[in-house]
């Protein structure tokens, strides 16, 4: 039997962080007189990195030593609102387990900071089932590119066709699907129709079992 792999994106599919993001870039952007609307975040802020938002609601490229800046100043804000509300989609842990003792290598891959997914990690206890940990810091090309998915098969050991990803952004589905990979769509930001076409979709994981993996796969 060929190695076999599930891959996970973070925000919004390990934990539903996309709500503590949003009171975070408010801060952020109130600071600076602007005021996104909720249609405008859901559009050009989950699944995106922080140099597409940037770039994005203050309408220049911002990067070297100011970008480094803005996004240590966004998510320690981030880090800071969400740290006492941490906690996963409903079922993940328990889904993680069943992966592993049905023998699949299991990874993240995320477009956040490598601190946010410390403070995740720590909280949660999934590091040690992990045999692939990405964050933007790992990758020169973010989502929809798919370089963080073809780097995690290949940490993997596991060719993308046997690789199952689980996401729920447009760009982070696509990301997914361009590196040659099948996807199941976590619907905790967005619906069915406004993703790319996906192998399944769940609204948390009391609704995928291996009889529905083994068939997408």
């Amino acid at each position: 039997m060929e190695n076999k792999a599930v891959i996970f994106d973070m925000d919004g599919v390990i934990c539903h962080t996309n709500p503590y993001h949003s009171k975070a870039f408010r801060v952020f952007f109130e600071k600076r007189g602007l005021n996104p609307t909720d249609e405008e975040f859901a559009e050009h802020m989950f699944g995106k990195s922080n140099s597409y938002i940037l770039k994005h609601f203050l309408g220049r490229t911002v990067e070297g030593e100011e970008f480094t800046q803005m996004e240590e100043e966004k998510e320690g804000l981030f880090r800071e609102i969400y740290a006492e509300y941490i906690e996963t989609i409903p079922g993940y842990t328990d889904w993680l387990r069943v992966l592993k003792a049905e023998g699949f290598k299991t990874g993240v891959a995320t477009s956040a900071p490598r601190a946010n997914l410390n403070l995740i990690m720590a909280k949660v206890g999934f590091e040690p089932m992990m045999e692939s940990i990405l964050a933007s810091e790992d990758v020169t090309a973010h989502k929809p590119d798919p370089q963080v998915y073809l780097k995690s098969a290949n940490n993997l050991g596991v060719k993308p066709e046997n690789c199952i990803v689980f996401e729920d952004s447009h760009s982070g589905v696509s990301a997914a699907i361009n590196a040659g990979m099948k996807v199941v769509g976590v619907l905790s930001s967005h619906t069915k129709e406004e993703l790319p076409p996906c192998d399944f979709h769940i609204n948390d994981y009391s609704e995928i079992n291996l009889d529905i993996l083994n068939r997408i796969r």
